[in-house]
């Protein structure tokens, strides 16, 4: 069973150019409020790794995590779609979020997280489309397994899959209060980045 990642802040810039260097790296992105902080903290067993917080949009920057005794970094995007942020600063976000996606060579992985819950929104298909287009390497991470009542899970797992235009077995689903799928998703980070 992979233990904890020992994952450490490096840095937070809305530049890309100001981000640490990383040998290799993978970038958490996805809706606000999708729980990508709260994934960071779960991989990491650590409750206050990441800023956690209800309110949509509090992840404002390009947050970036090293591992202890590595090269190698995780990066946590602003949420994209509804947040509670002035207009002029959401407006900036997917500019810079792009910026980064294309400019770094590191890059192994886009861990695109939706919400299980309710499945993928326009903008996540929008941006998953927009992955694809310009060739990045993503895998579907769907969060908040523990809300899918047991009995709806199969469902809701080929909804999923179907809507992203893939097979069931690729898509990852994960839960960061009750741990489901966190083990997996850490083997899956320790493979790509060391």
């Amino acid at each position: 069973m992979p233990t904890p990642l020992p994952l450490v802040f490096l840095a937070a810039t809305v530049d890309a150019q100001q981000l640490p260097p990383s040998q290799a790296e993978v970038v958490f992105l996805g809706r606000s409020n999708v729980g990508k902080s709260s994934l960071l903290n779960a991989l990491a067993n650590q409750k206050d790794l990441a800023r956690v917080s209800n309110t949509p949009g509090r992840t404002q920057v390009l947050a970036c995590f090293g591992f202890e005794g590595s090269k190698a970094t995780l990066v946590d995007c602003p949420g994209y779609g509804f947040a509670k942020a002035p207009k002029a600063l959401r407006d900036g976000w997917l500019p810079m979020i792009e910026d980064y996606l294309q400019q770094r060579e590191a890059l192994r992985m886009v861990l695109l997280l939706v919400d299980g819950e309710i499945g993928p929104t326009k903008s996540d298909l929008d941006m998953l489309a927009w992955l694809r287009e310009n060739g990045l390497p993503t895998t579907v991470v769907a969060t908040k397994l523990d809300r899918v009542r047991p009995s709806h899970r199969h469902a809701r797992r080929q909804e999923v899959a179907t809507k992203c235009e893939l097979p069931a077995s690729d898509v990852l689903w994960v839960s960061c209060t009750d741990q489901q799928g966190i083990d997996a998703l850490r083997g899956l980070v320790r493979e790509l980045l060391l």
